[in-house]
């Protein structure tokens, strides 16, 4: 089983976000990065198969300061050797799909093929409409759900997989879709000979029928997946076009409902789907010498994701919290409901002191990795 780190990129400790505007303060981000750092070396030293970060911007707040998906990945990947970055995700509504899939692509090749990549729809509004790519299209979350603003979300986000998906596969393309046309189809004829001597998709007059991207990534493909979910219809997509879904739940009649409607839509599609590829299970690690110390390192964490996560409709994520035998046995009840090979979880990057966020890293690959290895 593969196990990795995540982290919300949080900038202080619960007394110093409680001062407010903690994402302004320069020497609280030096310190951040100086942590984030420590964690991605000791990960790739212990043994963990990745660590992640997701994407979201204009944190004045401090509470999840990832806010550069290409920038954040790159600075993991020079702290590490061998581990893998999952960049979870890419909020796609957001983003012109033609230069995302550039951007990974090359992202790929300068993480020597380490990059993994989730794909989400967005669910923070504030920063989601001022970085909106198509006007018109909004976060998504329990306030608009099954309404014209969530399927206009879950069209373009489709529709930029899909892009995204192509450019990476074929040398040039053209696509003319709902959202986005490929090459724009206002476009005027110019003449350059190095395009038509040299290149593909343009013709001797100047006329650009086909686009492409360069590079294309230097993995064949790059694992996809679909960041932290709960959502059933987003996990089915997910199982038609090739991706594996992150679930975070303790819910194990829903997870053990997943994990075959996966298989089932996956194989309905033309897609063989190894046992324990269904989906990646996880939750949220507080790992300490004793459960009580857990337990009152868990008060913070659970402030925070009061603070933060509940007002966006997230309830609590698998609570992975105790001493080494109590993970243990938390995992392995995973284990008996559903068929898993990688393993995502959240610690206190942050919210914790560094000390506390390096034992709980620590105890986790000296002992309890070894368990399920």
């Amino acid at each position: 089983m593969d196990f990795h780190a995540f982290m919300y990129v949080t900038i202080g400790r619960r007394h110093e976000l409680e001062q407010g505007m903690a994402g302004k303060n320069p020497k609280l981000y030096q310190r951040m990065l100086d942590e984030i750092g420590e964690y991605a070396r000791l990960c790739d030293e212990a043994g963990y198969a990745g660590i992640g970060i997701p994407e979201h911007h204009l944190q004045v707040e401090g509470f999840e300061l990832g806010q550069d998906p290409g920038l954040m990945a790159m600075y993991m990947g020079m702290q590490t050797k061998r581990l893998r970055i999952n960049q979870f995700g890419y909020v796609l509504p957001t983003h012109n799909p033609l230069r995302l899939a550039e951007h990974a692509a090359t992202l790929d090749h300068m993480l020597g093929g380490r990059l993994n990549i989730a794909f989400v729809r967005g669910y923070q509004a504030r920063w989601f409409r001022n970085y909106a790519a198509v006007p018109g299209v909004r976060a998504t979350g329990p306030w608009n759900r099954n309404t014209p603003e969530d399927e206009m979300n879950r069209e373009l986000f489709e529709e930029c997989v899909d892009i995204i998906k192509t450019a990476w596969e074929k040398d040039t393309f053209s696509y003319n879709g709902k959202y986005w046309t490929f090459p724009a189809d206002d476009q005027h004829p110019h003449d350059h000979p190095v395009y038509y001597k040299y290149g593909q998709g343009v013709d001797s007059d100047g006329t650009i029928r086909e686009v492409g991207i360069a590079p294309k990534p230097l993995q064949q493909p790059i694992p996809l997946y679909s960041g932290f979910t709960h959502s059933m219809r987003t996990s089915l997509y997910w199982a038609r076009v090739g991706g594996k879904p992150v679930v975070l739940s303790d819910n194990y009649d829903f997870c053990e409902v997943l994990w075959s409607r996966y298989r089932d839509e996956a194989e309905a599609h033309g897609h063989t789907v190894a046992p324990g590829e269904e989906a990646a299970w996880g939750g949220y690690l507080i790992l300490a010498d004793t459960k009580a110390q857990a337990e009152e390192w868990a008060n913070d964490i659970y402030w925070f994701w009061d603070a933060w996560s509940m007002p966006f409709g997230q309830g609590y994520p698998a609570m992975l919290i105790g001493d080494v035998d109590t993970i243990s046995r938390k995992i392995e009840e995973a284990t008996k409901h559903i068929s898993f090979n990688e393993a995502y979880f959240l610690f206190g990057q942050g919210v914790l002191e560094r000390d506390k966020c390096l034992r709980t890293l620590e105890l986790f690959a000296e002992k309890v990795m070894p368990r399920f290895q």
